[in-house]
């Protein structure tokens, strides 16, 4: 039998939801919170428009219309949790695009990470979505790349080293690579927070996504 995996989206679009890119290289029974983005963002424009949008309905569009408010998540159900990246996670899921280090996370997913957690089922998370472990499960391990932007491939280093203000520890590694923290059965990849080649960024989620069954 196929192990039972969530995706938890924060809506379509990498500016102001789910990265599609990423979402799509993990997708199985999907989830999103049914709440209104922070805003939505021109794709076109890169800016911000004066439209209204909704996380569930938005996250729609990638699952197909096969989707779940996330409210109906039954951690006994499923075997682990994945959260892809996007802008979305930082402006709905919680308010690190606003308040960084001191954000909120939103009630539904802490409790969400909180539940997989406890039952000792692991959890997948890519890109930006790692800094929603660092509020929930501070001194957990956790990877968003490198510290540094040496190479100039790495443009939010930065967020390392919140990360580790956090109370967590930063783990430096390559786009293609994961980070493993066994005891919280934490799994977490760079992906978009490393500007690299599309088919690189697949394999780190694809690296991510075996590590977190491996783990299931």
């Amino acid at each position: 039998m196929g192990k039972r995996v969530a995706v938890i989206l924060s809506g379509c679009g990498v500016f102001d939801g789910s990265e599609i890119h990423e979402a799509s290289a993990v997708l199985v029974k999907i989830f999103a919170p049914n709440i209104d983005q922070m805003h939505v963002v021109d794709h076109v424009k890169g800016s911000p428009t004066e439209e209204m949008r909704n996380v569930l309905v938005e996250s729609a569009r990638l699952a197909r219309g096969d989707i779940q408010d996330l409210t109906q998540l039954k951690v006994s159900d499923l075997d682990a949790v994945i959260f892809p990246g996007g802008f979305g996670v930082a402006k709905n899921l919680c308010t690190w695009a606003v308040e960084g280090k001191n954000c909120s996370v939103n009630d539904q997913v802490k409790s969400t990470l909180q539940a997989f957690h406890e039952a000792k089922k692991p959890i997948g998370l890519c890109c930006i979505s790692p800094v929603l472990a660092a509020k929930v499960f501070p001194g957990c391990e956790l990877t968003v790349g490198h510290d540094t932007n040496d190479d100039g491939r790495f443009p939010d280093a930065e967020t390392a080293g919140a990360i580790q203000e956090l109370g967590c520890k930063h783990v430096c590694k390559k786009v293609n690579e994961t980070h493993v923290d066994e005891k919280n059965k934490i799994v977490t990849t760079c992906a978009f927070m490393c500007k690299a080649p599309l088919h690189e960024i697949f394999d780190g989620v694809g690296e991510m996504v075996q590590d977190v069954l491996k783990l299931a």
